[in-house]
């Protein structure tokens, strides 16, 4: 066990725990060493092979996976995790000490993304256990909505219940959503004032809750005396920069809304512009050294979440050991089993393993960032506040004195308190310049400094702009878990959260933050540089996916093989990939706790995945670089269920988990390629009833067990979507897909037939 500690002669805040990974170890390089075999043997025996096409297409995607494999064992070769002890940090670091946060919480639109879920976000998060002086949370509304600000405003009122409440009572679930239930009630222990306060706090949460939703269920009137005026015929997707300050100077922290000035005329960079434009309006406001943001649906699960934070920031002498903190990503009513694999449950041993490298990728949510570091400052540099000059700051930053001004005390490190955020209503019209969307032309912002532009997986380009300078991060899973939030609960919001990862993943690979230029120009550690391009390539997987598994289905129609014969000393390479790696997946999960069920559709909706949202995210990434298409950012539905125990529509008891499909056409490959290997069984049972049964093992061995095998094992795979050719209305896939898919899988028949045919 290796420990950073900050004074040798007392606990330490945080420790970094080092696993023994020997087992893992062990049968990885089995696992490679096989892989590595059937690369040999697919060389050595290339001539023998009376049709080579199969053959060397089978040679090509084996030269990929064993990449992929070879990549995925440098990330995972060692396992760490980090510890941090809050009560210790209390004990040793008075509470005026602690650096001020700005808590960032975006949201972009009230109907995919529920008012009521992002006010449950924004209630957990002031209420956690951290001095409410030292606190701002800043809500951005990409949508520019009159629901959102309303929300807002009636939230803000019923936080100062909630809060003290929390507070006085040492409440642990702080998103009421969570804490009151259709069955929850005191316990009979609790004090007869505390029954009371439950009772009453229920009460104003159900009228906050009505209120939302029955403005939502209406249009909204704007009058022109209210502060509502300014949402007045407002277009969403051009109006000026909108700035409310809710609270200041209460028993609450100070509570902005923000929507930035959108023209259709400037690009708006979805929320990596977002992001930036919190950054600046909050660089001009209250300019904390330390930013905390969160999506909508992702409540602080945890009230000592901050001080947990505060046991890394005061743990380490170096500040370069930690450049964010990183809290993991975890899905409250998660669906059983993980249907859609969508969970992130099998990516623990990734996650421990960027641990021991330079750390954690950024994820997008739950992340404290150091503000020196998003306004591009590197590990060793030296600042002093004399020594800035004031074109420079112009050039980084924009033309705003009140940001240049704030943005020097920041490089400098002499903003480490909370003075001047007492009064940030005073600084409104200097937030507002600064929201405006013209106001980044000609600075570094999207390109050194703040959320960079370039992709659409903002979050992962940013976190590999600040390990290319120098920085490490670092992340650390408190019990309970820092924050919750809510994973896509049907098939088509799960199609659109992977389509849009796999695109902004594969728009890294071409910018200037390609990873190993990184390495090679700047300061990213070149196992950092393999782990980035393990996750940046997924899309560009689905190409080697679909022609290996289009293989079986080939072979048995043209009664070629690409894998070796069961009655041939080589088939134990294939069958032994198969075997050892399914197991070795099982009992990594099995580690974790998961279920059998849930291994399961981890790997089947693997490859439903690979070979549907990821082939058509490369299939888009290739028409925007030609031209032809342009990045869309698509938000996903966030579902809401009430405290009063009624769910969405998916969400029954009979009908929780089943496939839904409509017109799109992303699931159409993963059609296809069921349709072909169904075709091709039947041809192949076809042509074992044509012989006679003396002879019929001959001819098993002729279409080939293993390619026979293959095929049978993406039907299971794929099962989901055979049952949804048998079914109506939304669980059943369209009419005119099956029929599309059904002419491209008899093509590819075709295909086959003419080229078995001699010439």
């Amino acid at each position: 066990m290796a420990i950073n500690i900050q004074d040798s002669n007392c606990l330490p805040l945080q420790e970094k725990i080092v696993y023994s990974n020997k087992m893992a170890r062990a049968i990885e390089l089995i696992i490679l060493s096989f892989l590595v075999a059937m690369l040999v043997y697919r060389v050595i025996f290339f001539k023998d092979q009376n049709n080579s096409f199969p053959w060397l297409l089978a040679l090509v995607c084996e030269l990929w996976f064993t990449f992929t494999w070879i990549l995925s064992m440098c990330i995972k070769w060692n396992q760490c995790s980090f510890q941090t002890y809050p009560d210790r940090l209390l004990k040793r670091v008075n509470e005026i000490d602690f650096p001020a946060v700005d808590i960032f919480v975006t949201t972009a639109d009230p109907i995919l993304e529920p008012s009521i879920i992002t006010m449950n976000t924004v209630l957990s998060l002031l209420a956690v256990d951290y001095p409410l002086d030292k606190l701002a949370l800043y809500l951005s509304d990409d949508s520019c909505s009159p629901l959102t600000f309303y929300s807002i405003v009636e939230t803000t009122k019923f936080a100062k219940l909630w809060v003290l409440f929390c507070k006085t009572y040492n409440i642990q679930v702080r998103a009421p959503f969570r804490y009151f239930t259709s069955t929850s009630t005191p316990l009979e222990n609790n004090s007869l004032e505390f029954k009371h306060e439950w009772k009453k706090m229920k009460n104003e949460y159900g009228n906050l809750y009505k209120k939302i939703e029955l403005a939502a269920q209406r249009p909204f009137t704007c009058d022109c005396n209210s502060d509502f005026a300014v949402f007045r015929d407002v277009d969403r997707s051009n109006h000026p920069a909108i700035i409310k300050v809710i609270s200041e100077n209460t028993d609450l922290p100070i509570v902005i809304y923000i929507s930035r000035e959108k023209n259709p005329k400037h690009h708006h960079h979805y929320k990596a512009g977002a992001m930036n434009a919190l950054t600046r309006v909050s660089g001009v406001m209250t300019n904390a050294p330390l930013m905390l943001n969160v999506d909508c649906d992702m409540y602080a699960n945890n009230p000592q979440v901050f001080l947990h934070a505060m046991c890394i920031v005061f743990g380490y002498k170096n500040d370069q050991d930690c450049g964010f903190i990183q809290f993991p990503q975890a899905f409250y009513d998660g669906l059983k089993d993980d249907p859609f694999g969508n969970q992130l449950a099998n990516y623990y041993y990734i996650i421990n393993g960027l641990g021991a490298l330079q750390g954690i990728f950024y994820m997008g949510s739950n992340c404290f960032h150091r503000r020196k570091v998003i306004y591009g400052l590197s590990p060793n540099d030296k600042t002093k506040s004399g020594n800035i000059r004031n074109e420079d700051l112009h050039k980084v930053f924009g033309k705003s004195f009140e940001l240049r001004e704030s943005a020097a005390q920041i490089l400098s490190g002499s903003n480490t308190n909370t003075e001047n955020r007492t009064n940030p209503s005073s600084l409104i019209e200097a937030a507002i310049d600064v929201a405006g969307c013209s106001y980044e032309y000609d600075t570094h912002w999207g390109k050194k400094v703040g959320w960079l532009y370039g992709s659409s997986a903002e979050d992962i380009l940013t976190g590999l702009g600040i390990h290319g300078r120098g920085w490490k991060s670092i992340i650390t899973s408190p019990d309970p878990l820092a924050f919750l939030g809510c994973a896509p609960s049907t098939y088509l919001s799960s199609l659109t959260q992977q389509k849009r990862w796999a695109i902004g993943l594969l728009e890294v690979l071409f910018t200037d933050k390609n990873p190993f230029l990184l390495t090679i120009k700047g300061n990213l550690w070149f196992r950092q540089a393999l782990a980035y391009c393990w996750i940046c390539l997924w899309g560009v997987r689905s190409i080697p996916e679909i022609c290996y598994a289009s293989l079986p289905a080939y072979c048995i129609i043209t009664s070629s093989r690409f894998l070796p014969k069961v009655n041939e000393q080589a088939f134990i390479i294939p069958m032994g990939i198969f075997v050892i790696y399914n197991v070795y997946i099982l009992w990594e999960s099995k580690r974790l706790g998961v279920s059998l069920r849930m291994w399961w559709n981890l790997q089947r909706m693997g490859r439903v995945t690979a070979l549907t949202t990821w082939l058509f995210a490369i299939l888009n990434m290739m028409l925007k670089l030609m031209g032809l298409s342009k990045s869309i950012f698509e938000v996903t539905q966030k579902e809401y269920k009430s405290n009063d125990g009624d769910e969405v529509d998916d969400n029954d008891d009979k009908n929780v988990g089943r496939f839904t499909y409509d017109k799109s056409l992303v699931i159409m490959p993963g059609v296809v390629i069921l349709l072909v290997n169904m075709t091709a069984l039947v041809n192949g049972v076809l042509r074992l009833l044509k012989v006679e049964y003396n002879k019929i093992w001959m001819e098993v061995l002729t279409l080939g067990l293993g390619e026979v095998f293959c095929s049978m094992w993406l039907l299971l795979c794929f099962w989901e979507f055979l049952k949804g050719l048998f079914r109506n209305g939304k669980y059943g896939i369209p009419s005119s897909t099956i029929w599309k898919s059904g002419i491209l899988a008899l093509f590819f028949v075709h295909l086959c037939r003419r080229s078995s045919q001699p010439f």
